[in-house]
This record gives C-alpha cells, sequence and structure tokens, in this order.
C-alpha cells in the first residue's frame, strides 16, 4: 500500500510553538502599550497598527503556511479574494452608516424617536 504524495507539508511542532510564542509576545506588547500608558494619541494607534499587522504575518506564515505548499499561487489567490470580500463588507457597511446618518440628521431628537419607537 502506498501513501498519497499529494497532501500540503504541515508544519513542524517547532514552527508551531514559535508562532505561538511570537504571537503572545505581539499580543503583550499590544497589551502593555495600552495598559501602562506607555504611548498615547497617534503614536498608540500607529504601533497597535503595527503590532496587528505583524501578528497578521505570524498567523499567515506560521499557522496558515501560507506560501508553503505545493501551489502558493493558488493560496495566494484565495487571500486576495478574501481581502477583497472583506474590504467590500467594510466599505458598504460604512456606506449604508454614512448614509444612515446623512438620513436622520434632518430630524429633532423627538422625530428620531417617534421614528425609531414606530419601526
Amino acid at each position: 500500500m502506498e501513501h498519497s504524495t499529494l497532501h500540503q507539508a504541515h508544519g513542524t511542532f517547532a514552527s508551531y510553538t514559535l508562532g505561538f510564542v511570537i504571537s503572545i509576545a505581539l499580543t503583550l506588547a499590544a497589551f502593555a502599550l495600552v495598559a501602562g500608558h506607555i504611548l498615547a494619541g497617534g503614536t498608540l494607534v500607529f504601533a497597535l497598527v503595527g503590532l496587528a499587522v505583524a501578528q497578521l504575518f505570524v498567523q499567515l506564515l506560521f499557522f496558515l503556511r501560507l506560501g508553503k505548499g505545493t501551489k502558493p499561487y493558488w493560496d495566494l489567490s484565495v487571500l486576495y479574494f478574501a481581502l477583497l470580500i472583506v474590504i467590500i463588507l467594510a466599505a458598504g457597511s460604512l456606506w449604508i452608516m454614512q448614509n444612515l446618518n446623512y438620513n436622520m440628521m434632518q430630524m429633532s431628537s423627538e422625530e428620531k424617536d417617534a421614528y425609531m419607537i414606530d419601526q
């Protein structure tokens, strides 16, 4: 009986452990920045976004094994499609909320309350 060689390579225990340790370190760094009031304002937001992007790459490389399979092109295609869907959903949600805000701002607070109760 032969074993199939068509499956993708799985990560080793060491690579999963390293990815887990890096993820925990990035999470604790973000928590320390916020809880310790080390940074403030725009600098804090910039640092948190940087840590979030680093966390994203750690997750993609160590756990999803992006680019390590037999066909990394397809992995990237699926990732790009998922990213496109997320962008469409986020942009559509923001567009709807902006339109709702515009349409509701023309009413007084009493009119808004009455409208919400009627609905």
